[in-house]
C-alpha cells in the first residue's frame, strides 16, 4: 500500500465507473478506495516532498501537446490477482509521460517496462473463480465509450487521495 506522500499523475474517465461498481458488487474489497476510475499515467510520481514547481510545469506542458480524446474500451486483461481493462488509446501519453520522466519506474517495476495504459479494475482477486466473475461481469459492459478530458496530479494524504492540480488536455496554457 502507498504511503502519504504518495504522488501520481492519473486521467480520471469517469465513464467506466461502471466496471468499478460491477467488480465491487462480487466482492468491495476488490476495488481501491480513494480515486475513481482512472488510467495512470505515472505512478508513483515524485514524492510530494521532492515535487517542484519544474515538474508541475512538465505535467502542464506534457497534457497540452495532447488532445482531449475519445476512447473506445474493449479488452480485459487479467493477471494472477489483478483485473484491468485497457485503453490503448491512452498509450502515447502514458508513454510521454514516461520518457519525460525516465528515472521513474512505472509501478515501481512489478509490470516490466511498458505496462499498457489500463484502468485496474480489480486487485486481490486471488481467487480464479471470482476473477473469472469479475472478468464476466465487466466483459458484459464492454465496448465501452469514455472520454478523456484532463490530467489530474494527485496526492495521497491521511485523508485520502487528493487532487493537486488538474490540467485540461490540449489547452496551452492548462487553464
Amino acid at each position: 500500500m502507498p504511503e502519504p506522500g504518495t504522488t501520481a499523475v492519473v486521467v480520471v474517465l469517469p465513464d467506466a465507473a461502471p466496471l468499478l461498481d460491477a467488480a465491487r458488487r462480487i466482492d468491495p474489497a476488490l476495488v481501491r478506495r480513494g480515486l475513481p476510475a482512472h488510467v495512470s499515467l505515472l505512478y508513483p510520481f515524485v514524492p510530494v516532498s521532492a515535487l517542484t514547481d519544474q515538474d508541475e510545469k512538465g505535467v502542464r506542458s506534457l497534457a497540452a501537446g495532447f488532445p482531449a480524446a475519445d476512447l473506445v474500451v474493449e479488452e480485459v486483461v487479467t493477471a494472477p490477482g489483478f483485473v484491468a481493462v485497457t485503453v490503448p488509446g491512452l498509450q502515447p501519453l502514458v508513454d510521454a509521460f514516461r520518457a519525460q520522466w525516465p528515472a521513474l519506474r512505472p509501478y515501481e517495476g512489478r509490470f516490466g517496462a511498458r505496462p499498457a495504459a489500463h484502468v485496474t479494475v480489480a486487485m486481490g482477486a486471488d481467487d480464479p473463480t471470482v476473477a473469472d466473475r469479475v472478468r464476466t461481469a465487466i466483459g458484459s459492459l464492454l465496448p465501452l465509450h469514455t472520454r478523456a478530458a484532463a490530467v489530474q496530479l494527485v496526492t495521497l494524504t491521511e485523508e485520502g487521495w487528493q487532487s493537486r492540480l488538474t490540467v485540461p488536455l490540449g489547452v496551452p496554457d492548462g487553464s
